[in-house]
């Protein structure tokens, strides 16, 4: 029994001390572990530090030299390699500010460039403005000489011409008036004629003239020779009405093959009548000026003169006794393109002028829509209007345009004659020629009336 009990406490003193060497052995083997982690993370730390610092160095032999840094030496790498950088960084400042201060000197330099320009033109042309008025006054100061000078003539000549002219004045043997002289209108400039330079007109001819007083509100390029295109149609129907009476005008008119195909093969606006089909000489009028047809303008000057070439000739007679004949020149009744077939926004003025003091052709110029009579080929008639009218009635002019015609033709692009009053109801012509679109068209017009008519006026 003693000895049973002596070899179980031998087994438990060898089995604890089996345990104390297990654990004295783990716990080695866990420092071991702990110091051999611990190293390879140094290592490795270290050589990442290694790496990063190795991609900013410039050539070889820095790379070589820092695999043999020490601790101090690495620290005195590092501080040089934070003083590289801060010098760096301080130069890109450095560069980034000149080159801000090179753009802005450079933008001052335009902006200083484009204020030079500015008032360089405001002052060239206010100098322009005041040579005209200059021009303006020595031509005044020429005709008042002239006059000053015809009763000296008169004078010396007798008085033979005054009896003549009053032998003009009397009645004939046969007892007959005297063939009275159609007026001659024209328009003159004043001391207050302004030079249109608005950058909203776009035209580069116009005019403005205060039809009451026959005065040159304002003008630009207003006596340059341009293409009239269908602005012609306004002397058209100016002709046809002084040799059509009232009656007339009920006058039925056949439209021929002829008629449709020159307007046809010469791409002309067309009314919209038909061959063989009988229309009435007032249809004629509003055909010629609301849809600018072509069509009927032939037909009305065929109707009036027999043939386009013989009204012609009246057309160009009629310039001639508005005094026109040596700027104005028309070789066809539509408007179509002609190097020989040209006048002035200033000659248009005066053909509007002379339009508006007849009855039916104010009547025609001013008609938003018409109607025309029912015939065979339109049992409904043809409804055609004036788009210009339409177009303008809505926009802010200052007062009211109450008639116009519009052109255009390639080579003078858009063109418009319009006469209008103002809200303290002066009569003014409009007249532009040289647009861009026929909406650019009436915007002129109304830049023209809102800018230059004078308040109140």
């Amino acid at each position: 029994m003693a000895r049973l009990y002596f070899e179980e406490i031998d087994d438990e003193t060898e089995n604890e001390e089996t345990e104390d060497i297990e654990a004295a052995e783990n716990s080695a083997y866990r420092k071991i572990e702990k110091t051999e982690n611990s190293a390879y993370r140094k290592m490795e730390a270290t050589e990442n530090i290694a790496y990063m610092e190795i991609e900013d160095l410039e050539d070889i032999d820095d790379i070589k030299a820092t695999e043999t840094f020490g601790e101090e030496e690495y620290r005195e790498y590092f501080a040089h390699y934070e003083e590289r950088k801060r010098i760096r960084l301080e130069r890109q400042q450095r560069m980034r500010k000149q080159r801000l201060l090179k753009r802005f000197l450079c933008l001052g330099a335009f902006c200083v460039a484009m204020s030079i320009v500015v008032i360089v033109n405001i002052f060239s042309r206010k100098g322009d403005r005041e040579e005209a008025q200059d021009q303006q006054q020595t031509v005044k100061n020429v005709e008042q000489t002239e006059q000053s000078d015809l009763p000296m003539i008169n004078e010396v000549q007798g008085d033979a011409p005054e009896e003549a002219d009053v032998a003009d004045n009397e009645p004939d043997a046969a007892g007959t008036e005297p063939d009275l002289e159609e007026p001659v209108y024209s328009f003159h400039d004043t001391l207050q004629t302004a030079a249109i330079y608005s950058e909203e007109v776009i035209s580069t001819n116009a005019i403005l003239v205060d039809e009451s007083t026959d005065t040159i509100v304002a003008s630009k390029g207003a006596n340059e020779r341009i293409y009239p295109a269908s602005m012609t149609k306004v002397l058209t129907v100016l002709v046809a009405a002084e040799q059509i009476t009232e009656e007339d005008l009920d006058d039925t008119f056949t439209i021929t093959l002829e008629i449709t195909d020159y307007a046809y093969v010469n791409d002309c606006s067309a009314a919209g009548f038909l061959d063989g089909e009988r229309v009435t000489v007032r249809d004629l009028f509003y055909g010629t000026v609301l849809p600018s047809g072509g069509d009927a303008a032939l037909g009305l000057a065929i109707y009036t003169a027999g043939s386009q070439e013989a009204f012609v000739d009246m057309m160009n007679a009629k310039l001639k006794e508005l005094g026109l004949g040596d700027s104005a020149h028309f070789t066809n009744c539509i408007g179509l393109f002609d190097e020989q077939h040209y006048c002035t926004v200033y000659d248009m003025a005066v053909i509007m002028k002379a339009a508006m003091q007849n009855e039916l052709c104010r009547e025609v110029l001013s008609a938003h829509t018409y109607t025309t009579k029912a015939t065979a080929e339109h049992p409904e008639g043809i409804t055609i209007s004036n788009w210009f009218l339409r177009k303008i009635e809505d926009k802010d002019t200052g007062g009211e345009v109450l008639c116009a015609k519009t052109g255009y033709v390639v080579q003078s692009k858009n063109c418009a004659v319009s006469y209008g009053t103002s809200a303290g109801g002066t009569p003014y012509i409009c007249v532009t020629a040289g647009s861009t679109s026929g909406w650019r068209c009436i915007y002129d017009h109304v830049e023209i009336y809102n800018r230059y008519v004078p308040a109140g006026g």
